[in-house]
């Protein structure tokens, strides 16, 4: 009889298993901010303390109602993302965008250049440097859950599997992330708790944004040309079956129409914008720390700029059919993430009660009753609850380590490892502390706030720069969220796409070894030669 291989929550429960038992064997320890006087003045420091460990046994169990209270507002988010696109994607309107964008796309092939670097191959760099620029300059993490809905049903159009639709936003968001340019949730608190001039040392960081993103980008296109020359090669290919049968509705059938509710729903739209644009004449886009206005900004009138981009493009997309309409919607939903991420510093649930308005105004513009609308809804979000189920399970992991109270002894058992080695070798233990930490602290900001008070001093101690050991927390906090069972991102990233986590992990791993190698040879020049800003 051949043995299964164990579902993704099981998994996640033998890690929280794991986590329990650690909590028996390590001891407990935590970092306690105190005041001390260094040359006649106050400063703030992270001192280590030796606590009593608390077990943890039963609260195994209790550890799963806690991720999900503590994972709840990405649990949120995704349900209200599957719910809404359920409803766009009711009237066909996502697969009328991809075919349309397919048919566009293979008129290119008729210049020689195009041909030759492959449209498909031309495609999947251009999504995935987009994304990539997303996530070096302000961090997008939890938003690409939103893409995976579109990005995956387009990779197997285009011939390819869900990998490859994950891969052209989340992963290449991931690479962005790694080789953070202005990102202010990682770059920016680790500077400015180091001390150092923000996103100093930039030039050197472009490089090796542009180093990691060549590296990650050919990985990914070597493995779409493979899949596309035989698509069952693919390690999900019997999952990607759910996608497959979603994409065969018979689109010549399709009735293009456009309903007096879509001009309503068009006017209702136009109004509030407008009335946004009163209040929101002037925007300033931030790339860099967005409470100290660190960085480069831009004002502009960018709300009304946006809002006159939607009045024309909406009558010339209902004039054509409700369907490109819906598009249109779609479209302007992700224009307006992007300023309200950089602009007004929104989250996920700005984000959410975005998508949510937009999905509630596609039903509307065809014409769907209160009750088809909430019907779809609810549909969406039982399509997607095995994605916000195992995020809240991810999330016990996280309650077990903090309740047992060993991460602080963790993390002081691994700085304790770069006494006495050269320059090359403690760079290289930063890194590799950084990268473990972040399996058990997924999160850059709160891993920030927690390492850099220790690693920043401990730096001046053995003679490397604080800006080096800012680029190891950097690398290490970037690479690894693409594979982490902690991560609740990736947790609900790959439960949208159907891709089970070992098949993942089974797939990423060979690119992961080589990013982390990668990392560590970006590192040596840091402590080697003399770079600008290091």
């Amino acid at each position: 009889m051949k043995r299964s291989f164990p579902h993704t929550y099981v998994i996640v429960f033998y890690i929280i298993l794991l986590a329990a038992i650690l909590t028996w064997i390590l001891p407990g320890g935590e970092y306690i901010k105190e005041t001390v006087t260094i040359e006649g003045g106050d400063k703030t420091e992270l001192v280590y303390r030796e606590v009593e460990s608390n077990p943890q046994s039963w609260q195994v169990f209790a550890a799963i109602f806690k991720g999900f209270v503590k994972q709840s507002g990405i649990i949120v988010f995704i349900l209200m993302i599957g719910g809404a696109f359920w409803i766009l994607n009711s009237s066909k309107a996502i697969d009328v965008g991809i075919l349309s964008f397919i048919r566009y796309t293979s008129k290119l092939e008729r210049y020689r250049l195009i041909r030759f670097l492959g449209v498909n191959n031309i495609i999947i760099t251009l999504v995935m440097i987009l994304f990539s620029v997303f996530g070096a300059v302000f961090g997008m993490s939890e938003e690409t859950i939103a893409f995976i809905i579109i990005m995956v049903p387009l990779a197997i159009t285009m011939g390819y599997d869900s990998i490859i639709g994950v891969s052209m936003c989340f992963v290449a968001a991931g690479l962005g992330f790694a080789g953070a340019v202005l990102n202010p949730f990682t770059i920016g608190i680790a500077q400015g708790i180091a001390e150092l001039p923000l996103f100093s040392g930039l030039e050197y960081r472009v490089f090796c944004w542009v180093v990691i993103n060549i590296i990650g980008i050919t990985a990914v296109l070597v493995y779409a040309n493979r899949i596309k020359k035989d698509p069952s090669r693919s390690p999900v290919y019997k999952e990607d079956e759910y996608w497959r049968e979603k994409g065969k509705a018979d689109m010549g059938t399709l009735e293009y129409k456009t309903p007096l509710s879509a001009w309503i729903v068009y006017g209702v739209v136009l109004g509030g914008l407008i009335l946004f644009s009163v209040f929101n004449s002037q925007t300033t886009l931030t790339i860099g720390d967005p409470e100290t206005g660190s960085g480069s900004s831009l004002t502009s009138p960018m709300i009304p700029v946006i809002t006159l981009l939607f009045a024309v493009s909406g009558i010339l997309s209902l004039r054509k059919s409700v369907h490109f309409f819906q598009l249109t919607l779609f479209g302007f939903t992700i224009l307006f993430l992007i300023v309200g991420v950089m602009g007004y510093q929104w989250y996920i649930m700005k984000i959410a009660t975005l998508f949510f308005a937009m999905g509630i105004f596609s039903g509307i513009a065809m014409n769907y009753s209160p009750n088809k609308i909430t019907k779809l809804f609810l549909e969406g979000v039982k399509d997607i609850l095995s994605a916000a189920i195992v995020v809240g399970l991810a999330g016990g992991i996280i309650v077990i380590l903090e309740d047992g109270r060993i991460v602080g002894s963790i993390l002081h058992g691994l700085a304790g490892s770069m006494k006495g080695v050269g320059e090359v070798a403690s760079i290289g233990i930063m890194y590799v502390i950084q990268t473990v930490i972040n399996i058990i602290i997924p999160s850059g900001s709160a891993k920030a706030a927690l390492t850099m008070p220790i690693m920043a001093p401990f730096s001046d101690l053995i003679n490397i720069s604080r800006q080096a050991t800012v680029m190891a927390f950097q690398l290490g906090d970037g690479f690894t969220n693409m594979i982490t069972p902690t991560s609740p991102v990736l947790i609900g990233v790959l439960g949208v796409a159907r891709i089970p986590y070992e098949k993942w992990v089974k797939w990423i791993a060979p690119i992961m070894i080589v990013l982390i190698i990668l990392g560590f040879l970006l590192l040596i020049p840091t402590v080697k030669m003399e770079l600008n800003g290091f």
